[in-house]
């Protein structure tokens, strides 16, 4: 008999964590206005609404962290992180920063200005407010498959090659400051993007002259998914072909606080000397000094040991066969998922959950409260609140895919908190039709809103 598959750690330290009643969760969610942001961790029993920052750190981390380096300049732990980065990334030059936003808001300080076109591949929300904060706009150039959650299309992640040289043949060179790549892309599901597609996208951008940016947040996972869906991978080291990912790029953003299995950081990795001196100048403006930048030395400890560990098969084995677990669960009892699973998240398709429910009344949002009232779970939106509104028009843009995202955070959880979501959202799926309205704002931000936004019943 094969033996069943178990996870490449065991548990040395637990957390507390305590349920609640539904009158408790209802009275809170009605005091947090409907934004399950604005909950206080406490009231939370599963926490899935990132995996930002919310990893289980090893011992080899913690024992890293106790020997971090706090000189002001120069510290040894800059030198080991550095070290680290250029042997998994090959990028000779890199800027420490305090997390992913941090490094995209000096990266396009540097790069960035009004008028701009940005395309990519599904920005993140952060990406697309720091482009749109600079009056400049993001083009969508994903691939049309990514926007049918039935299709199982193995890089739905994959920018349409054609789209983007559509878009770098209508504007002039001096307007298109890079092509940006998530990988993998988490607004399109958290899904991976081929190394033909990287490699397709590097050759248009050599044509134009214009250069590419990864947003690199969960590049070991994009390369795991290289490996078992790409036929020429399939025997290569998940280092190896991380190394060839970032060869298709001039310059990289990370938040560290995903693939990194760390609590805080974020870096921004250089391939050319000149633009890693421009983007310095503003490293020390918002961030610091050069050589710690928003982290301190014992974060750059640990952060070093975490991208080692999160580039280790074993592991990525373990996080992903989670995520797919879940994935699986919520099939089996018909609740409607996007596939194939991304590497980070599970994405239920809201439209198809609560059909009668109108994308005004933000039917992802929805979902998101109706689990929180079903079983104290915490979830995000990724859908019409995380949109946004047109920065010319100031309408509500109403994106192909509403979803309520399931994001794991890493070595955190067991199969049995899997267990516990998948039979929440069962329930909330078997009285859906019950659930006949949905939320209007009543109050939101300018930009980036559905941090803060408040919400009210429909």
């Amino acid at each position: 008999m094969e033996l069943p598959f178990a996870e490449s750690y065991k548990i040395k330290m637990v957390e507390p964590i305590r349920k609640s009643t539904p009158a408790q969760r209802e009275a809170w969610i009605r005091e947090a206005k409907f934004n399950v942001f604005n909950l206080r961790s406490e009231h939370v029993f599963i926490d899935l609404l990132t995996d930002s920052g919310n990893g289980a750190m090893s011992d080899m981390q913690w024992s890293a962290l106790m020997q971090g380096d706090e000189s002001y300049a120069g510290a040894s732990s800059y030198y080991r992180l550095k070290s680290v980065i250029e042997d998994i990334t090959g990028f000779p030059y890199f800027l420490p920063t305090h997390q992913g936003r941090a490094a995209e808001n000096v990266l396009f300080s540097a790069m960035v200005r009004e008028g701009d076109i940005v395309p990519g591949n599904s920005h993140f929300d952060t990406t697309k407010g720091h482009i749109e904060f600079r009056k400049a706009q993001a083009v969508d150039c994903t691939i049309s498959q990514a926007f049918d959650t039935t299709i199982e299309h193995p890089f739905k992640g994959n920018i349409d090659l054609m789209k983007l040289e559509q878009v770098l043949k209508s504007y002039p060179r001096d307007r298109i400051p890079f092509i940006i790549v998530t990988i993998t892309c988490n607004s399109s599901g958290g899904q991976p993007v081929s190394m033909e597609n990287l490699k397709g996208v590097r050759r248009l951008a050599e044509r134009y002259g214009i250069p590419v940016i990864l947003d690199s947040a969960r590049f070991a996972e994009n390369a795991w998914f290289i490996k078992l869906r790409e036929k020429d991978y399939h025997d290569s080291d998940i280092r190896n072909i991380a190394g060839e990912m970032f060869a298709c790029a001039d310059a990289m953003t990370m938040s560290c606080k995903k693939d990194g299995i760390v609590n805080m950081g974020g870096f921004i990795g250089f391939r050319d000397e000149e633009l890693y001196k421009k983007a310095s100048v503003y490293n020390i403006m918002f961030e610091g000094y050069n050589t710690y930048g928003g982290m301190s030395g014992r974060d750059m400890n640990a952060l070093a040991q975490g991208l080692i560990e999160g580039t280790e098969f074993d592991y990525l084995q373990t996080r992903i066969n989670q995520v797919a677990y879940l994935g699986n669960k919520l099939r089996d009892f018909g609740v409607p998922v996007l596939v194939p699973y991304g590497g980070h998240a599970i994405f239920v398709d809201a439209k198809r959950f609560f059909p009668h429910i109108p994308v005004s009344e933000f039917v992802a949002q929805t979902l998101v409260v109706e689990l929180y009232r079903e079983a104290g779970v915490r979830a995000t939106e990724i859908g019409t609140l995380l949109a946004d509104r047109d920065p010319v028009s100031r309408e509500n843009r109403y994106p192909e895919l509403e979803l309520l995202r399931l994001a794991i955070p890493r070595r955190v959880y067991t199969n049995n908190h899997m267990d516990v979501v998948a039979v929440a959202l069962k329930n909330i799926y078997d009285r859906r039709k019950d659930i006949k309205r949905g939320l209007k704002i009543i109050s939101e931000a300018p930009i980036m809103r559905h941090f803060t936004v408040e919400l009210g019943m429909a």
